[in-house]
């Protein structure tokens, strides 16, 4: 009868437990004390879509078919354009107009962007009309309502890392909406235009810094910001804040009196 030898120990069955690539790299992020990306949390989805159009419907708010309605709101002086600047760079976009509070909005993130990041934001496209829109857009895309906008994903992470944080700070209050869109990489935010700019007037008083006071926009500080009601008209509103009519329209660059519930307007000051 042969004994094993002692000390040579007898086999051993080992269990092999296969972790999945992506619980292990998370797992490794965790320790390693890594937050991923928080473009992780601009996923779109059909309920933002849905949110989007339901904020353009309460603003009452036309969809534009053609180029032609597009010019039509410009002249009205419902979309007002959007120019370019030290912070703020078009590129390849096609209609350079929207509406006024996107305008604003715009003025406020490009000037702390580039005080941040160094650089310009770069904005793809603006108001876009039904006719012009790309064969994958969404039927409920709010690009035609000139409350959207699409702004160029930047190759410097500390940029995007910049850009997304305050996006997502944006949406968690509640006046924009934003995605990170793959092909091609950029983000598509819509701005809700009544809550962005009681959010704007909370924050400065109801006024709306100089470039230069840390908030830039471009609008002088002796100008007020006004939301128009139901039944003004500029001359009702020139007489409120003891101005002219033709004040008002050059401050906003109008190029008629027309004028609708929900926009904002700049009222000269002394």
């Amino acid at each position: 009868m042969n004994l094993p030898r002692r000390g040579i120990p007898l086999p051993v069955r080992r269990e092999v437990c296969l972790v999945p690539p992506s619980l292990l790299l998370g797992a490794c992020l965790l320790l390693a004390g890594v937050v991923p990306a928080l473009a992780a949390n601009l996923q779109g989805s059909m309920t933002s879509v849905r949110r989007q159009s339901r904020v353009a419907q309460e603003h009452d708010f036309t969809y534009l078919n053609t180029p032609g309605d597009v010019q039509r709101f410009v002249d009205q002086g419902i979309l007002v354009r959007v120019s370019e600047s030290g912070t703020l760079r078009l590129e390849g976009v096609s209609y350079p107009y929207a509406r006024p509070e996107v305008l604003l909005f715009l003025k406020r993130l490009s000037g702390q962007y580039y005080r941040a990041c160094g650089e310009q934001l770069v904005v793809t496209s603006l108001v876009r009309p039904r006719s012009k829109q790309p064969r994958n857009a969404s039927t409920n895309s709010v690009h035609p309502t000139g409350m959207a906008i699409d702004i160029r994903r930047s190759n410097n992470r500390a940029s995007r890392r910049w850009l997304e944080k305050n996006l997502l700070v944006l949406e968690d209050r509640g006046v924009i909406e934003a995605t990170l869109e793959r092909r091609p990489p950029h983000y598509h935010v819509a701005v809700f235009p009544n809550p962005y700019a009681q959010y704007v007037a909370a924050k400065t008083g109801g006024r709306v810094p100089e470039p230069g006071s840390g908030d830039p926009t471009g609008i002088p500080d002796n100008h007020q910001v006004y939301r128009v009601r139901s039944g003004d008209s500029l001359w009702v509103i020139a007489r409120r804040f003891g101005t002219s009519v033709g004040d008002i329209r050059r401050a906003n660059e109008l190029r008629s009196s027309r004028i609708y519930p929900g926009q904002t307007l700049r009222i000269p000051g002394d």
